[in-house]
């Protein structure tokens, strides 16, 4: 019997939903920390510059094994152990990397750091299974926010931090909030021990059976990399546009950052759509916000103060886009069964983190060969092939 089933007949309260949704966005924040931070972390642990982003791609890498190797045991072990472990590691590895004199022992830790953060996607399921069927979309919703404006504050508090102290600061910092936060989760989260009718060896091998037969998966997963790519695109190459063309120092790109975190407000209100059966007019809205939101900055693309207007709406716009449509995909994915939401939700992330991961890419390829122009014109793309694959299936319940 899963022994959380007692505890999912009852409404989750807001002082949980507050911290798991804290617990989240705090445990998210290590994968960014270092995007903006990459300068001055190369220079000192003696990285060459063709190699600098290795700092970024072994966290996102990390992330990714994490996803498909560590959240499949959410459904095998007790969750607040796994959880508890899982932030020691992070601990462990964010007092490496403060304290790294060489690259190989930076991005060990930086590996390990990725691998550990996941258990935010234990989080967010438990806090689907702590909620009754009516407030999942809601609960789902609010602790995405928090999820999120982690994601969206780390780069501008780690650049903060690194101005105004060094780029190790951030790494101590959040080593005490991670300390704190696992003795917290620890006494005051439900035991849940879910059915061990498979071993791990049997639940990873699962995860390409699930993802052969479960059609809203990679309906969702596909949609939501898409949208993620262009997002993470976008983060990739405006610090550099506004470096280059607009003369921005490190502290203004920081405020510039503070931006985006007007965007997570769409994660609570898609929730509360998405209860109402809303879905799929959720879908194609952020789907089109994202393609005009990169449309427009890629038509106007001068210098100007309208120029950089349009930027300062597109980094809410697209966040807005990729928030929403991240809430509405994983409400779809938590109805699908409780014994397979641990190894569904990790799926669903590590393919759109690959298809951040990919974004990220292409847009510091693209930049330094095409300037701006060529990179915006790859973020329409992104969310257009999302919008192709929206349009196969009308009648699809996704």
């Amino acid at each position: 019997m899963d022994n959380s089933i007692a505890v999912k007949h009852k409404s989750i309260s807001s002082g949980m939903m507050l911290l798991l949704a804290a617990a989240c966005g705090l445990i998210v924040a290590n994968l960014y920390y270092s995007q903006t931070l990459i300068g001055p972390i190369s220079d000192s642990i003696g990285l060459p510059s063709g190699a600098a982003g290795l700092i970024v791609t072994l966290t996102q890498i990390g992330y990714v094994i994490g996803l498909l190797f560590i959240v499949p045991l959410s459904d095998m072990l007790e969750n607040r152990r796994l959880i508890v472990v899982s932030l020691a590691v992070v601990v462990l590895a964010l007092i490496g990397a403060a304290f790294s004199t060489g690259s190989a022992t930076f991005l060990t830790a930086s590996l390990l750091i990725g691998s550990g953060s996941v258990v935010a996607q234990v989080l967010v399921p438990l806090a689907a299974f702590l909620s009754t069927e009516e407030q999942r979309g809601r609960v789902v919703g609010n602790v995405m926010s928090g999820l999120l404006l982690g994601i969206m504050l780390a780069r501008p508090v780690a650049s903060l931090l690194a101005g105004i102290w060094a780029w190790q600061t951030i790494f101590v910092v959040s080593s005490v909030l991670m300390t704190l936060l696992a003795i917290v989760l620890a006494r005051v989260l439900p035991e849940r021990r879910p059915n061990r009718s498979l071993s791990y060896r049997s639940l990873v091998a699962s995860l390409l059976v699930l993802f052969k037969q479960t059609p809203i998966l990679r309906r969702r997963a596909f949609y939501q990399a898409c949208l993620f790519g262009s997002f993470s695109l976008f983060w990739t190459t405006v610090p550099l546009r506004l470096a280059d063309e607009y003369g921005m120092s490190q502290q203004h790109i920081a405020l510039f950052a503070f931006v985006g975190v007007a965007g997570a407000v769409a994660a609570p209100v898609a929730g509360r759509l998405a209860d109402r059966n809303w879905s799929k007019p959720l879908t194609i809205g952020a789907i089109l916000i994202a393609i005009l939101s990169f449309l427009l900055i890629a038509l106007i693309h001068d210098n100007s103060a309208f120029s950089l207007v349009l930027l300062f709406v597109a980094a809410i716009t697209l966040d807005m886009a990729v928030s929403g449509n991240l809430v509405v995909g994983q409400r779809a994915i938590y109805s699908l069964g409780s014994e397979t939401r641990g190894r569904l939700n990790g799926l669903f992330m590590a393919i759109f983190f690959l298809g951040g991961a990919a974004g990220s890419f292409l847009g510091g390829l693209t930049y330094a060969h095409g300037g701006w122009a060529l990179s915006s014109w790859i973020g329409v793309l992104f969310p257009v092939l999302a919008l192709l694959y929206f349009l196969t299936e009308w009648r699809s319940k996704a």
